[in-house]
Formats: structure tokens, C-alpha cells, sequence
């Protein structure tokens, strides 16, 4: 039947590279663990709805996009979704299928869904015919090749770097006896047989498969998602290729690979499965459509976060007048990642002359940046950019020191090289094995008291006028809404994690500057803001920064809440008495914050036990993270000044009356909404989809590669959050809520910005991120429902205001 399956069909060779281009961007991208980013795993599916990503989603990973039917349910119970966020969001639904009524949905709700099951790969039948468990076989050994192939360093033996991914795979599985071994005989010849590169291999497999054109693309996906985090990691590779305006085959390669596999299965057990396999292209080829459970299921969660909005509308429908009139004490400016909002709600809370900021984490300096005694470029800045500068950590008066640190790290390494070498591991710990006893013990009680030296102050490389660096701090100072009334002390304060023996560190560091902490880029603005001749420029821009006014850089450590502020950078003579008061300011509001976090950390009876979570190499929860992350708001500090908003929102200052031309809202709009858009859904996708787009149990995890992480020892790459970081081990610790976007400013601003940027009008229409606009009052006035339009929102109650 093969072979008649096959024997007619002509090979359309631009519609195979379309449908794997489309499998391909499909996938999302995962960032290697040194700067992990938060990435949106329905980034591919930005242009369907929820309901109708579930129905692409469930095809080809067998996952509800949804929580299960019952926690819904269970919120209604407790009180927590009404009847009117259950008719707001049927009424708001316009998929097919949609119920009627309330009482219609009502009545869907008190069943649960039937299980939703992928279409089935030529693995998943050959495994069921021959009771063999060809799936996992199938990812076991790619993950083992994938290991070696995509290693960044970790590897004492290095695999070769000379040939496509493609091409490694066919070299080392032509010498695999794995499968045969298992029982598919010939595999090593099979391979050698097939075709010399991985386009090639698309279009034979796709003949000797039978595949449909229609079926294709989503059989293509099925397959790509089957490989787990490796695909990611590929479609990373193509992500930073086309930043570059390059581009990358690796991720068409991994599906060639699977392609082989398939086939090869197929040909060994095509008269037990031709029936099957006939049907699941068949389906393949059907559109994607979502089923009325589906929708029901997306119903709900438009319901649950309809909820969430009422709650926010109430607390944001009273807002004090802003104080004016008086030079702020301090002003300190912060990322707008939701951990900062406790700690500036803490800060604000010492004195009330304390004025904080928020803005984005880069601080409008997008660096390639090489750490002191370092040559590797750390990109310091959004993902979604390209650098426009390159610094470095010191200058010609730290270039003894520099040499210096060279060689103490080349001593490190070689001797880490040395305990890890395949002969001198062995005797190396027989006789050295005792005298890492007091360290082990030091390290395991927490006792250990090292502290990494900051690096020189850093400098900008990039040849640079003076025209060019007053532009970068006026842009940075208006997109700030910082245009006067200045402090004597301004703090632009970056922000990092601490924490011991977590693979996914970086992923609590700044997302803005490329999961690396920010007290670099903080520290460069300082400078550049703290420059005479800048600042006499600036004047006839309407710019006046008073003499006396000087700006420090400052590291926010969101694992500890203690604030490093880098007082040698500038001459702070004039300011002693500032910076001892400020500093007594950041203690108290740091012990604040950790009491406050204490609450929802496992396992901590109050603030005192929060540093000790930083040095426990056992503990799987240092800090939250950015879970429960909820909403975003663009509008002046006042507006959420005093509201306990949970650090659960984004905060970014921004004043429309100050914004001529609109240009900050769209940089708002474009990129910081969108980079908080990728961690919100980061956040979703691990929580609902905790197979698919999450990291896995950490206490299982072993770093392949120096990029990523496995459970075990092999099978596939495990990209997303660990179910550590959302779920303390009784309950969920986020809610999943796609992320309540308010800006304070003209609907009509807005609105000519979405018609400008079609792909992050996409993210408002389908509602993968929910817009308000707030009236003059600060209240949720507009809710944007699609295609450029509005309506109005309830007005809330206002809470009481003290």
C-alpha cells in the first residue's frame, strides 16, 4: 500500500518549503540559560484567537490552552467570577459555536470536556502495533545527538562545528545501533541511503510518506513540537540570524531529521498501520477549527480575566491629586518589572517627599557590552533589538587589573577542566575529595560569604558626538517624563537576582536588558546625565538640570531587596548627607518589601529568612519571579500611588501632555507592552501548558549544553519556566491572566498607533493582551474591543482614599 500511496503524486516543491517555513515559525524560540529571556510560546499564533490557537495547539501537542473545566468552576463558587463577567465574555465571544445564553453556557460548564489527543505520528502508531515505545526511543536519541551538536562550551570534548545540523545527525546515526538494537533494522543504511541535505530529505520523506499538500504544514508542526525545547533553541537560532538580516536552517534540519525518522518507521510497519496513518493525514489536512468545548473553555478565561479587571477598575477609580509645589528629596527610577512595584510602594512609604519612577530596565541604551577581563559580548537590551552601542567595563587605567583578572580566570578554568578530564577526574578525588569537606558544609548550611566585586565603572566605546549623546539623553529623559523639577539625588536603579545553584538565573534578571542584570546600563546613563556639556545642551531643548543634582546608579537585588548604589562612579562629596539619609530610606523600605514577600514564599516565617534563600543551594523557590504578573499601566506614579497592587503590575511613568507627536506612546506601545506581553504569556503557557511550554521539575533537571536543561538524563530540550517558579507544591502561585494593558491618553493617539503597527494590533485584536484606555481621572474609561474600535467601561466604585 505504500507504494501506491506514493506512486502518483506530483512533488510540489514550493509548497513543501512553504508549509515547513510555517511549521517553523510556529515554534517558539528559546534563549540559552546565560541570558534567558521570557519568550511568548503562542508567539507564532498571534494572529488566531485563543480558541482557535487551542485548536492549532491541541493537534499537535494533545494540551488544552485553558485551565481544566473545574478550576473555572470553582471560581464561580467561591464568588469570584459573576454572572456579569460570564455575560461580558459571551458577549465578546465570536467564534462559532458560541452558546446562546447564559444559562446555555452555564449548562456546558457542569460537564468537563472530553481529553484532547494529538493526531497521531507514524512513531505514535508503530509504537502502538509493535508495542514498542518508538516516541520516546525517536527522542532520546535526538536529544542525546542534539546535546553534543547544539553545545556552547559545557562539553570537554567538543563535537565538530563544520557541517549542518543535518549532516552531524546523518554521521553520528549512521553509526547508531540504538535502533535496530530496538527493532528497527536497516536504520543505520536507511540513513546513509538518505538524501545528502536536509531540503532534499523534506521533499523525499514528504513523498515517501503520501503527505497531502493541505496536511503538510500542520503535520510539520506536530513534528517540531514532538522535539520539545530543541526546536526552540533552533528557532532561536533563525530569530538571531534574521535580527542580523541573515538566516539559519537548523530548525529545518531538526524537522528533516524527524522526517527520516517517520519514514523509516513507516516503511517498517506500513501493512499494521496504512489505515491509521492514511487517517491522520487526512485530518492533518482538515483547517484547524476550534471545537464549542474549545470555545467554551476560552469563554471562561475571557470571564476570569474580566474578573481580575473589575477588581483593578476599583482600585485605580479613585486617584489623589498629585503633590506639586516641593523638590522631591529623592527620585529614583526603576525597571518597570512587577517586583519593583513592592519595593517602590515600600520606598515611598519612608518619606512622602520620596518620588519613584518607573521606566524600562535598558534605560533607552541598547549595548553590546564585555565585562571587565572578559571579550564576550553580553547584548544588554530587549531582544527584539539590535545593539547601538558597544561598552566595556573599565579603561586604560584598569588594564593591569584587567590582565591580572585574565589570568586568574584562564588558572580557574583550566583547573575546573582538570577535575572534570575523563583520567585526572578520578585521582583527583580520591586525593582531594577530603579537603572539599569544609566547603561542602559551608555551602550547604548557607554560610558562604563571598561577594562578587563589582566591575569597573563601564564606558561607551562607540565613537559618539556630543549632538549624538544630548539626543540619547533627551530621548531618555522625555520618555522618562522627566523634564524638571529634579532632585539633588537622582538613583536610575537596574535591577538582578542572587541566587545559588539555579540553571535558569537569568531568567529573574532584567528581560529588558537580555537576562542580564541592569546596573550597566544604569550606570552609563548616570554618566551621561552627570556630563557638563550635555547637560548645558540640554537647556535649550527646555531641559534644565540644576547643578546641584546628580545622578547615581544603583542595582536592585529583587532576591534580597537590597539596593547596591554605585557611589564611586561620581564625585559625591556635596552630597553626603543625601546619600546616608537615602541609604537609611532603602534599608527600612527593604526590610518592608521582604516582610511583605515572606507572605507568599514556602517555607518563610518572615523576613529574616528571605537572604538565606539566596545562598541555599537547595531551595527551588528563591523568589517569585515575576509570577502573578497581571497587568501594565502607562500613566503618570500618581495615578497608583498608595495601591497595594500585589507586585503584580508593570509600571511605566508616562505623561501624554508632555508628549508631543504621540513618539513615547508608540515607544511604549511597541516595545515595553510587547516585551511584558511575552512575559505574561511566558507565564500563562508554563502554567496551563506545563508540558509543553514549561521548564519541568527542577529537582530533576540536569544543564545540557550550557543552553538549556533536561529531566534525567536524556530526551528532549525543556525550555519555559520550571513548575517550581509557578506553583508552590500545594497551589498555583500565578494566575493565569493574559496581561490588562491601561494607558492613560487619547483614545484617538492609541488608535492611530495600532493602525500603524499591524502586528501589535494583532496582540489587542485577538486578545492576547486586553487595552484600556484611562480617562483624565485615571479610570478604566475604554475597553478597545477589536478592529480599531471602543466602548465605554462601567465606571467603578471607588475605594476609600486616605
Amino acid at each position: 500500500m505504500l507504494d501506491t500511496m506514493h506512486a502518483n503524486q506530483d512533488i510540489d516543491l514550493q509548497a513543501i518549503a512553504d508549509a515547513a517555513d510555517e511549521a517553523a515559525r510556529a515554534i517558539p524560540p528559546a534563549w540559552p540559560l546565560a541570558s534567558s529571556v521570557a519568550v511568548n510560546p503562542f508567539l507564532g499564533q498571534t494572529d488566531q484567537t485563543l480558541a482557535g490557537t487551542g485548536a492549532l495547539l491541541g493537534r499537535a501537542t494533545g494540551a488544552s490552552i485553558t485551565m481544566p473545566r473545574a478550576w473555572y468552576r470553582e471560581k464561580i463558587e467561591q464568588g469570584e467570577i459573576s454572572d456579569a463577567d460570564l455575560k461580558a465574555a459571551l458577549s465578546a465571544a465570536r467564534e462559532t459555536g458560541t452558546p446562546s445564553s447564559l444559562a446555555e453556557l452555564k449548562q456546558a460548564l457542569a460537564s468537563d470536556p472530553a481529553a484532547l489527543a494529538a493526531i497521531p505520528t507514524v512513531a505514535d502508531l508503530a509504537a502502538k502495533a509493535s508495542a514498542i515505545d518508538w516516541p520516546g526511543i525517536a527522542s532520546e536519541r535526538f536529544g542525546v545527538w542534539a546535546a553534543g551538536h547544539f553545545d556552547a562550551g559545557q562539553a570537554l570534548w567538543a563535537a565538530p562545528k563544520d557541517k549542518s545540523a543535518y549532516a552531524a545527525w546523518r554521521a553520528i546515526a549512521t553509526h547508531d545501533l540504538t535502533p535496530e538494537i530496538a527493532g528497527l533494522s536497516g536504520f543505520a543504511r536507511f540513513v546513509a541511503d538518505a538524501p545528502d541535505n536536509a531540503s532534499d530529505a523534506i521533499v523525499y520523506c514528504c513523498d515517501r510518506l503520501g503527505l497531502l499538500t493541505e496536511s503538510m504544514a500542520s503535520y510539520f508542526h506536530r513534528l517540531l513540537s514532538d522535539t520539545g525545547g530543541w526546536a526552540q533553541y533552533a528557532r532561536y537560532l533563525l530569530w538571531q540570524a534574521e535580527l542580523a538580516e541573515q538566516t539559519d536552517r537548523t530548525i529545518l534540519d531538526c524537522l528533516a531529521i524527524r522526517l527520516i525518522w517517520e519514514t523509516a518507521l513507516l516503511e517498517r510497519y506500513d501493512e499494521h498501520i496504512a489505515d491509521q496513518w492514511a487517517d491522520a493525514i487526512a485530518r492533518h489536512a482538515q483547517p484547524a477549527r476550534p471545537a464549542p468545548e474549545m470555545v467554551i473553555d476560552a469563554i471562561m478565561q475571557e470571564a476570569h480575566e474580566r474578573a481580575f479587571q473589575r477588581q483593578l477598575a476599583s482600585m485605580l477609580a479613585a486617584s489623589p491629586e498629585p503633590a506639586t509645589g516641593y523638590r522631591p528629596a529623592l527620585q529614583m527610577a526603576f525597571c518597570i518589572d512587577v517586583r519593583s512595584e513592592v519595593f517602590r510602594r515600600s520606598l515611598e512609604a519612608q518619606d512622602p517627599s520620596i518620588q519613584t519612577i518607573g521606566f524600562a530596565g535598558f534605560f533607552g541604551l541598547t549595548t553590546a557590552h564585555r565585562r571587565f577581563a572578559s571579550d564576550e559580548r553580553e547584548h544588554r537590551l530587549p531582544v527584539l533589538l539590535n545593539p547601538g552601542l558597544e561598552s566595556r567595563s573599565g579603561g586604560p587605567e584598569d588594564i593591569d587589573a584587567d590582565r591580572s583578572s585574565r589570568y586568574t580566570a584562564r588558572a580557574v578554568r583550566a583547573w575546573g577542566r582538570f577535575k572534570l578530564a575523563a583520567v585526572s577526574s578520578f585521582a583527583f578525588v580520591e586525593a582531594s575529595g577530603p579537603l572539599y569537606v569544609v566547603k561542602l558544609v559551608r555551602d550547604a548550611l548557607g554560610l558562604s560569604t563571598k561577594t562578587k566585586a563589582a566591575d569597573p565603572a563601564p564606558q561607551i566605546v562607540t565613537e559618539q558626538s556630543l549632538d549624538d549623546r544630548v539626543a540619547a539623553a533627551e530621548g531618555i529623559l522625555r520618555a522618562m517624563s522627566m523634564t524638571d523639577n529634579f532632585a539633588r539625588l537622582v538613583i536610575l536603579a537596574g535591577h538582578g537576582a542572587s541566587v545559588t545553584n539555579n540553571p535558569h538565573y537569568s531568567a529573574l534578571n532584567c528581560g529588558a536588558c537580555g537576562g542580564y542584570s541592569g546596573e550597566v546600563n544604569a550606570r552609563l546613563l548616570a554618566a551621561l546625565l552627570n556630563d557638563a556639556d550635555v547637560r548645558q545642551d540640554l537647556q535649550a531643548k527646555g531641559i534644565a538640570i540644576p547643578a546641584d543634582c546628580l545622578f547615581l546608579a544603583a542595582l536592585h537585588d529583587t532576591t534580597t531587596d537590597q539596593v547596591t548604589i554605585y557611589d564611586q562612579d561620581h564625585d559625591t562629596a556635596d552630597h553626603k548627607d543625601d546619600l546616608a539619609e537615602t541609604r537609611i530610606w532603602l534599608a527600612a523600605a527593604g526590610a518592608r518589601a521582604r516582610t511583605e514577600r515572606a507572605l507568599r514564599l514556602p517555607r518563610a516565617d518572615g523576613a529574616q529568612d528571605i537572604h538565606a534563600r539566596s545562598s541555599d543551594w537547595s531551595e527551588v523557590r528563591p523568589e517569585w519571579g515575576l509570577a502573578g504578573c497581571s497587568a501594565f499601566i502607562a500613566a503618570p506614579r500618581s495615578r497608583s500611588t498608595g495601591r497595594d497592587l500585589a507586585g503584580r503590575s508593570f509600571l511605566h511613568d508616562y505623561d501624554w501632555q508632555q508628549d508631543d507627536g504621540f513618539n513615547v506612546l508608540e515607544l511604549i506601545l511597541t516595545a515595553p507592552v510587547v516585551v511584558a506581553s511575552w512575559i505574561s504569556l511566558q507565564y500563562y503557557g508554563s502554567t496551563v501548558m506545563p508540558e509543553q511550554f514549561g521548564g519541568g521539575n527542577k529537582l530533576l533537571h540536569n544543564v545540557v549544553g550550557g543552553i538549556g536543561v533536561i529531566e534525567g538524563n536524556g530526551g528532549p530540550l525543556r525550555a519555559g519556566l520550571p513548575w517550581q517558579s509557578v506553583h508552590d507544591g500545594n497551589n498555583q502561585a500565578h494566575d493565569p491572566l493574559r496581561l490588562s494593558v491601561c494607558v492613560e491618553a487619547p483614545r484617538e493617539a492609541i488608535t492611530a498607533i495600532l493602525e500603524k503597527h499591524e502586528g501589535v494590533r494583532a496582540l489587542f485584536d485577538n486578545r492576547w493582551l486586553h487595552l484600556f484606555a484611562l480617562d483624565e481621572n485615571g479610570q478604566m474609561a475604554w475597553r478597545y474591543v477589536g478592529k480599531l474600535g471602543w466602548e465605554a467601561v462601567a465606571v467603578a466604585c471607588p475605594e476609600k482614599r486616605t
